[in-house]
């Protein structure tokens, strides 16, 4: 078999594992956070961690990624099966992404901040350091 056949298998493999990882957590703790999302941080620490090699996923996920639309397919369809559930609630909706929307925008906002005042000081302290070596 070619290589990227087997890379796409084993990126495939891991993706899935932690997939399914993180669906058996959820179950067993009587989760309401979804086994998908218990698997991605799984997933994460375990690359950030350096515990899998990030190569083994790469070429996986850039197809994934790169073919993203494809799943937005259920989610259409749900849309269209439920049109009518949908128009009826339609404002309910409406409100809740957009206020959802105007939190979360507040929410970066203020983490930003703080992280750039943050650097700043960590800049100031190091030029400080510097010049009282350079004394």
């Amino acid at each position: 078999m070619p290589k990227s056949i087997l890379k796409m298998i084993k990126g495939s493999f891991f993706i899935l594992f932690f997939y399914f990882l993180g669906e058996m957590i959820s179950l067993l703790i009587r989760s309401f956070i979804p086994g998908s999302v218990i698997g991605m941080v799984l997933l994460f620490l375990c690359l950030f961690f350096k515990v899998i090699d990030p190569e083994n996923v790469k070429t996986t996920a850039t197809v994934i990624t790169k073919n993203m639309a494809v799943f937005f397919i259920p989610a259409a369809v749900g849309l269209m099966a439920y049109g009518e559930l949908v128009s009826k609630n339609f404002m309910a909706i409406f409100m809740a992404i957009g206020i959802s929307t105007i939190l979360t925008i507040i929410t970066v906002a203020v983490i930003q901040e703080k992280m750039e005042k943050r650097r700043e000081k960590e800049v100031l302290n190091h030029s400080e350091e510097e010049k009282t070596q350079q004394k």
